[in-house]
């Protein structure tokens, strides 16, 4: 098992040590593809998967989901958080047993979700079908110093309800100067970068795991993929995901990290519970 590299209270430290340092952006990977962002005193948490909910859903079948990294922290300890999301509606990112104890201990919490999975989470959480922001490919909303608009994913195809809304999304948040980019479980698809490339993203936060049939899952970029998306849309850094969490749907970021020296493409890969910051990006 994975230890990650700062978790439960010592994590919380250095969550409170970072709010020192007003004038840097700062992020921590929570395991797969969950991120906390620390921006001017607000907290905004992508699509946190903090349990083994999955891991005890699949036991005793033929597709276990046998945890690699250690949980960073119980979500009961994260008591600041102004806003979170679900990019869709698969278990590891809109986990009940992640969710709802942020629910329960930040009362002003904001959930954010593509508006055509509203039904779906409301069943899923138990909440107000009227509480979560829903937002679909160019919406936005302000929370706090946070923008975040939706952009279309496709895991691995774009998949629209009979509203034409779309069901996988990426957010772009703008926080200060710094825009980021969250893409959710996608692969590239027609357009991707000519939606992208004008946003000027800073940070890019993309999957590696790749996708393989015998899965039996829907598949993401792979590393090498995420690599030459992140130099294709200009991004100033690109931080992979969505890898080290489940043995059967994983794989090492080495290929991610080479593809990157070769495209000349600035890159982070963070340990679990590891912060970086945009202090990081201006020194080089």
């Amino acid at each position: 098992m994975i230890r990650p590299v700062q978790s439960d209270q010592k994590f919380l430290d250095d969550i409170r040590a970072a709010s020192e340092d007003t004038s840097a952006l700062h992020l921590w990977w929570l395991g797969q593809s969950g991120f906390l962002v620390q921006w001017n005193g607000a907290h905004l948490l992508f699509d946190p998967y903090l349990s083994d909910s999955l891991t005890r859903k699949y036991a005793d079948t033929d597709k276990p989901h046998e945890r690699m990294t250690e949980i960073v922290v119980d979500p009961s300890w994260l008591k600041s958080i102004d806003v979170v999301t679900s990019s869709h509606n698969h278990t590891d990112h809109l986990d009940g047993e992640t969710l709802v104890p942020l629910m329960k201990v930040n009362d002003s919490l904001q959930l954010i979700i593509p508006e055509a999975n509203r039904a779906f989470v409301a069943d899923r959480l138990h909440c107000d079908p009227n509480w979560p922001i829903g937002l679909d490919d160019g919406t936005s909303c302000e929370i706090g110093p946070f923008t975040i608009t939706g952009v279309p994913a496709a895991h691995e195809a774009i998949d629209l309800d009979d509203a034409g809304q779309h069901r996988f999304m990426g957010f772009v948040v703008n926080a200060g100067p710094w825009t980021i980019y969250h893409s959710g479980d996608t692969i590239r698809y027609d357009d991707m970068v000519d939606r992208l490339k004008p946003l000027a993203v800073d940070i890019a936060i993309l999957p590696i795991n790749g996708r393989a049939p015998e899965r039996r899952v829907a598949g993401n970029l792979n590393g090498a993929e995420a690599a030459q998306l992140a130099h294709d849309i200009g991004a100033r850094i690109v931080i992979p995901c969505h890898y080290e969490m489940f043995t059967f749907n994983t794989e090492p970021p080495a290929a991610f990290e080479s593809a990157c020296l070769k495209l000349g493409q600035p890159h982070a890969t963070l340990r679990a519970g590891e912060r970086w910051s945009t202090s990081n990006m201006l020194t080089g």
